[in-house]
């Protein structure tokens, strides 16, 4: 089954953005971008091109055809973009995530997926792969999640390749993979010994970094029936991807990856993206 459509993650209210500081000196524009658009709009190089140009850029060198953009209902900055910006080879389409009722905001990841296949139901039988509109993830990468012959995984990115702060990577969750990769279990706010406890077969410690494989007709009930984070009150990607490892176990491969993500979370973020280009 041919698998040329990737959903790209971008209704989320970048609050964390909003709330950071920025101890770089950041432009007056830049500083205005952080705290009014959406983190993929943020200009990354000094001419302003956005971080989704680069991450359309290295989606369609790895062979994406078909993209679907997650948005929120009164979100516009995505529409304005891609009406001035035209990405030849690439079909936009646009996916309102709508508001649950009694929610003042989205309802998480899990929730965001689950209404594009309602809303592009031809995504209920197909191959699909997701990412986050505000992570640069490479050609390489996406090129090894486009073409995997598992009907559902995810990159598995060793943990010392990232190059975040120390606190930030303790933040991140920890993957527990079988002796052939496959997802057992999801460690969130991991302690050294967890650390020590879930290395892979080579000794690494792996996280997810949230660019995903998925097969609609398997995974479609998994998104459905996901329930919310009883902490973060959302419904979240990894917890429908670990109920679908536990129920059909050897069903979520994790592909083995070394390599940096940069990502858009904070102003300071924004710095550190500029000065790579």
């Amino acid at each position: 089954m041919i698998n040329d459509s990737l959903i790209i993650l971008a209704a989320g209210l970048s609050s964390r953005m909003k709330k950071s500081k920025s101890s770089n000196g950041l432009s007056k524009n830049l500083l205005n971008q952080a705290n009014t658009v959406e983190k993929g709009l943020i200009g990354v190089d000094k001419n302003g091109k956005p971080l989704i140009h680069y991450l359309l850029v290295n989606a369609q060198q790895a062979g994406f055809k078909n993209i679907f953009l997650v948005i929120g209902e009164k979100s516009l900055n995505f529409k304005n973009y891609f009406s001035n910006n035209k990405y030849e080879g690439l079909n936009i389409n646009f996916v309102i995530q709508y508001i649950e009722n009694k929610r003042v905001k989205p309802s998480g990841t899990a929730d965001a997926v689950f209404q594009t296949l309602v809303q592009y139901p031809i995504l209920k039988n197909s191959n699909f792969c997701v990412c986050n509109s505000d992570n640069l993830y490479s050609y390489e990468a996406l090129l090894k999640i486009r073409t995997t012959k598992s009907s559902n995984a995810f990159i598995s990115y060793e943990r010392e390749c990232l190059k975040f702060s120390s606190e930030k990577i303790r933040s991140f969750s920890v993957l527990k993979l079988d002796k052939e990769n496959y997802l057992v279990d999801i460690i969130e706010k991991p302690s050294q010994n967890d650390l020590e406890k879930f290395k892979d077969s080579k000794g690494i410690s792996r996280v997810n970094m949230n660019l995903f494989k998925f097969n609609g007709v398997i995974f479609f009930d998994f998104l459905k029936e996901c329930s919310f984070d009883p902490i973060r009150n959302e419904k979240e990607l990894p917890t429908a991807v670990l109920n679908i490892s536990k129920k059909i176990p050897n069903s979520v491969l994790g592909i083995p990856h070394c390599e940096h993500v940069p990502d858009l979370t904070s102003k300071d973020d924004i710095s550190l993206l500029f000065d790579s280009f």
